[in-house]
């Protein structure tokens, strides 16, 4: 093993120390960034809609709190806390919240639109369903 090239170094982070995004007013998002890897919180209130899109990100949904309707081509899959889904690259989803909810979602790679803020599928009005990318 060389150390010529020595591994980035580890850092801690906390929830509690970033800030919430108030994406519309339902659902409001938190998010780490490492090198290949993203992590998010996601808050979502009774009623929120995330409209349907896809991505070429692989993305793990961990349902922490509550419930989610995912509904996608093939099938619509409701997750409940404890649950974990993974969703492939490039399927088509949307996510309506059943309950007040919270739900940790890793995406590979990292959403660089989420960093650009070119995320506006996210930004409008919640409950209103639309298609994006």
């Amino acid at each position: 093993m060389s150390h010529d090239n020595p591994a980035a170094p580890s850092k801690l982070h906390r929830w509690s120390d970033i800030p919430p995004e108030q994406m519309n007013p339902l659902i409001a998002r938190q998010y780490v960034v490492g090198t290949d890897t993203m992590l998010a919180r996601i808050v979502l209130k009774k009623g929120a809609v995330v409209p349907r899109h896809h991505h070429f990100h692989e993305q793990i949904s961990h349902v922490v709190e509550g419930a989610l309707q995912f509904r996608m081509e093939a099938e619509d899959k409701i997750v409940r806390a404890g649950e974990i889904l993974c969703i492939p690259p490039h399927v088509p989803h949307e996510v309506i919240a059943l309950e007040d909810s919270v739900t940790l979602d890793i995406f590979n790679p990292p959403r660089q639109d989420w960093i650009d803020g070119d995320d506006a599928y996210l930004r409008g009005g919640a409950g209103v369903s639309e298609t994006k990318r």
